[in-house]
């Protein structure tokens, strides 16, 4: 894995870094383009989701990737950017987070930080755009977390911004060592073994305790019957929060 070398665009509005970056991907940027938002008009979270972006609530950061890595090990590139986000936390701001699979960052039990993952074509072949967004304060989402309301002081966009390049740099070229991202991911996660919780995918719903993470970053589901069922997609919801 060669080494990354973020290069950032700042932008005072756009409709979604991703969207904005695929563009430019697809025109032939190289790797490690990243691109930065101080609000997003019409901003986008896993499963089709709305990600509320008001200027200057959060930040809102999409980096384009090109892995070196077979295609079924593209999934760990999200648990990669989710171990990232959450050294940036700790490190620029002191705030712990957990994760919950695959790659939502909560504190507190609630949501601090999602990530959105999405492969392009592009004529330099097929890409990544990795989008991150973080919650600085309570007016990004007044129901979920902030960096604000954990630390109790005004978070520091430009410092985690440069932790999360650091770390986003180190973990990538860790990409294709499955098992290091995977057994960090595990320990960081509660949701990796042991957790009582209910899955949704489209209309299939499930539920049993998870008990570990495939080399692929598949979550391992024990059902009430005792069958283990491989989570390559859904909706995670721990069932003892609710």
């Amino acid at each position: 894995m060669t080494l990354l070398k973020p290069k950032v665009l700042r932008f005072e509005s756009l409709p979604s870094t991703n969207t904005e970056l695929a563009r430019m991907a697809t025109e032939g940027a190289a790797e490690g383009l990243v691109i930065l938002a101080d609000e997003q008009t019409a901003g986008r979270g896993r499963l089709q989701r709305a990600w509320s972006s008001p200027k200057g609530a959060g930040l809102y950061f999409s980096i384009l990737l090109r892995p070196a890595i077979p295609v079924d090990q593209w999934p760990l590139i999200t648990f990669a950017a989710a171990l990232a986000a959450g050294d940036a936390l700790h490190e620029a701001a002191g705030v712990q987070t957990d994760i919950k699979w695959p790659n939502d960052l909560l504190s507190g039990e609630r949501k601090i930080c999602g990530i959105l993952a999405e492969a392009i074509d592009t004529p330099g072949g097929r890409a990544v755009i990795v989008g991150i967004g973080i919650n600085l304060t309570q007016s990004a989402f007044p129901e979920a977390a902030s960096v604000s309301e954990a630390t109790g002081t005004r978070p520091d966009r430009e410092a985690i911004l440069a932790a999360l390049l650091s770390a986003l740099t180190r973990w990538y070229s860790l990409l294709g060592e499955c098992e290091k991202i995977v057994a960090a991911w595990s320990s960081r996660s509660s949701y990796a073994a042991g957790k009582l919780v209910q899955v949704s995918n489209g209309d299939e719903v499930w539920q049993g305790t998870t008990c570990g993470v495939e080399p692929d970053g598949a979550l391992r589901l024990r059902t009430s019957n005792g069958e283990i069922k491989l989570i390559r997609a859904g909706d995670v919801q721990s069932l003892r929060s609710v």
